[in-house]
């Protein structure tokens, strides 16, 4: 197997997370994740939103290990060893002549694995932590043991440790078809345009709650899909038809189709939730007051500026027409959801500060100096929600996953394969 006894090989990755602008909700199939419906997400550019993993293969470790984000996790749930498993059954031979490694494909078997990931974003709190953290796994495995599949077949296996995983294998705006076939071979992601085909669209994302959320993804889907007979109407005569526009409007750049199929399709989503029993709530009162801020503004310039999208939690991911927009946008929220007194305003807006920049807002002065918007009517007391809001992260479309080649981004110790 190598020359030298003791020795560690590694590969480190970084993985984009992304948010669903038509809704993945609900399984036809719980152990393989197959979706009752496609969906379609656009990737979060990964310098504001990823994950970090490194993978190790060493001789010398005596069972596959795992930490998230610092703290040693099991890896015996289902997900994990599914994940695992499929990557393995793929290997191939591996050589490293500086190291004097080699690895057979048969070896693979017999070898144990390190794993360190870590999010640079709240995990299991609406922002789609579990997407690019198995993502990031099958990525980066895939290529600690040469395996020669291209992402959308690897999003068939990333599909099975998270379902909204297998669209992190692509930048831009990805497709996640549900497939017909029964093993899951055919419920792939693809991309449908790279990120840079819009780049003039700014994401905002208020973090209303970095909480981990009371009914997991999961559990919530399974109980979606076994109460709500809302959920099948949507599945089978909904999101087909809102598929072909929402392709269309990416791909023609046509913001207005997008953002009404953007909007409508987050709150038929949330109205899915809630026609469950028992119903479930992943919004919240400043999730509502954040929706009303936008769809007050959209109507009175008579062509939606911004879309708003939430996932399965409270945090709003709000979509700016152009970089202008975004910068009004910014204005909006934070009269409306000002940084508690003496806050730290570099804190309180995170990711690509120069929309701050754009937005006239140099300290929490400027804040406290913000106009009431002008949709606000004179006549309408207007209330300020000190506090309501964690953060903001200003970004934008990103690329899908990439190898750190920087052995000091490594997660793991190079001699030892434990956490640095």
């Amino acid at each position: 197997m190598a020359e030298n006894k003791s020795w560690v090989l590694m590969v480190t990755a970084q993985t984009p997370t992304n948010i669903a602008v038509i809704k993945y909700w609900g399984k036809r199939d719980e152990s393989l994740i197959l979706p009752i419906n496609d969906s379609i997400s656009v990737t979060l550019d990964p310098s504001h939103l990823c994950t970090t993993t490194t993978v190790a293969v060493s001789p010398d470790f005596t069972h596959d290990r795992m930490w998230l984000n610092g703290k040693e996790i099991s890896l015996s749930g289902g997900r994990y060893q599914n994940c695992l498993r499929e990557i393995r059954s793929r290997a191939s031979d591996v050589e490293d002549e500086k190291k004097g490694i080699k690895i057979a494909k048969r070896d693979w078997e017999n070898l144990h694995l390190h794993i360190a990931s870590y999010n640079n974003f709240p995990t299991a709190a609406g922002l789609a932590s579990s997407a690019a953290g198995f993502a990031c796994l099958v990525y980066s495995l895939a290529k600690l043991m040469n395996v020669k599949e291209d992402n959308s077949h690897l999003s068939a296996i990333a599909r099975q440790g998270s379902g909204s995983a297998c669209r992190s294998l692509y930048g831009g705006f990805v497709k996640w078809i549900m497939g017909k076939d029964d093993n899951g071979n055919d419920s792939i992601a693809v991309q449908l345009v790279d990120e840079k085909h819009w780049d003039e669209l700014v994401i905002l994302i208020a973090v209303v709650s970095s909480r981990q959320k009371e009914t997991s993804s999961t559990s919530g889907m399974r109980e979606t899909v076994e109460t709500s007979p809302l959920v099948l109407h949507r599945a089978k005569e909904v999101v087909p038809k809102r598929v072909v526009e929402m392709e269309e409007a990416v791909k023609s750049r046509n913001f207005p189709a997008f953002a009404r199929l953007t909007c409508s399709d987050s709150n038929q989503f949330h109205a899915v939730c809630l026609d469950t029993s028992p119903p479930i709530f992943y919004m919240n009162d400043t999730s509502h007051r954040i929706i009303s801020c936008v769809e007050k503004w959209n109507r009175s310039e008579g062509t939606p500026q911004v879309a708003y999208t939430f996932d399965a939690g409270p945090n709003a991911v709000l979509i700016a027409r152009n970089r202008k927009v975004a910068a009004l946008l910014l204005q909006r929220l934070l009269f409306h959801f000002p940084p508690q007194s003496g806050a730290d305003l570099n804190s309180y807006i995170v990711g690509d500060k120069s929309v701050l920049m754009d937005a006239g807002i140099q300290d929490l002065k400027d804040v406290e100096a913000l106009p009431p918007p002008p949709e606000i009517k004179d006549n309408v007391p207007t209330r300020k929600f000190k506090g309501d809001v964690s953060y903001f992260i200003c970004t934008r479309p990103g690329r899908g996953p990439v190898l750190l080649t920087e052995e000091s981004q490594a997660l793991l110790n190079p001699e030892t394969g434990l956490p640095k």
